[in-house]
Formats: C-alpha cells, structure tokens, sequence
C-alpha cells in the first residue's frame, strides 16, 4: 500500500551527490510536517558511524542512505549504499504506519542500493549487523 506521499527532488539530488561525487557519508530523509513529502533531514560527510546512529532518533521514524566503505577477506575495498528504514519500537503507530506505507516510494526513486536493513531498535543497525549482511551480498 503507498500512502500518496511525494518525494522532494532534493532527495534524488542528495542522493546522486553521495553515490556519484562521494560528497556525502551519510544522508537522513524525514516527512515533512504536513506528512506530504519526503524531504532531506541531515546530510553528513563524519566517517564516523557512531554518528550516523546518532542522528536516527530514538522515537521517530526515518530513512537514511549510508555508504558502507569495508574490506573483504581477499583484502579488497568495497563499497555498499544501504538504505535502512528506521522504524523505532517507541515511535508512534501512526508514524511507523505512515513511514511503512511512504518508504517504497523513496526507495523506488533510489536507484543503486546494494543493501536494505530494516531496524526497529539500535541492535539491528550496529555497524557489525550491517557489515555482515552487505558481506553476504558482497
């Protein structure tokens, strides 16, 4: 089910700046007050994904872009753009409802995701729990 809710050119715009230009680690989407458009919230260039963590509250719905830099066992660097969709069991039913219903019209429009993590409390985004599945995809 969609929820009717647009997503903010800047979004794709921001988007095409972290993947292509590098110029971002990190990108954070929210709805806006109205709940009518997915817009940008935070862009980051920290390397530090502590900080990432951070910036997804504890009580609110969101999405965010990440671009994963590892190592695999050969000694190879990869890359990996993960989309999670943070989904926090203390936030309001409303909220993850209208985030569940609004998040596939943002990631239709993301072209080039290699991982998609779903969250609901910190455990399953910690770096170690996203590692291992970008690793499986690798």
């Amino acid at each position: 089910m969609s929820s009717g809710v647009a997503v903010n050119p800047d979004c794709l715009e921001q988007f095409t700046s972290l993947k292509l230009k590098k110029a971002f680690k990190y990108i954070v989407f929210t709805l806006n007050k109205e709940n009518t458009e997915i817009v940008v919230e935070k862009t980051s260039t920290s390397q530090e994904y502590e900080d990432f963590i951070k910036d997804l509250p504890e009580t609110e719905c969101r999405w965010a872009i990440y671009d994963l830099e590892f190592e695999k066992e050969d000694g190879g660097k990869r890359n990996k753009i993960v989309f999670f969709s943070w989904s926090p069991d203390d936030a309001k039913i409303k909220a993850k409802m209208v985030a569940a219903s609004s998040k596939d019209a943002l990631r239709r429009s993301l072209v080039g995701i290699a991982v998609e993590i779903q969250g609901t409390d910190y455990s399953e985004i910690a770096y170690e729990a996203v590692l291992d599945k970008a690793n499986k995809g690798a």
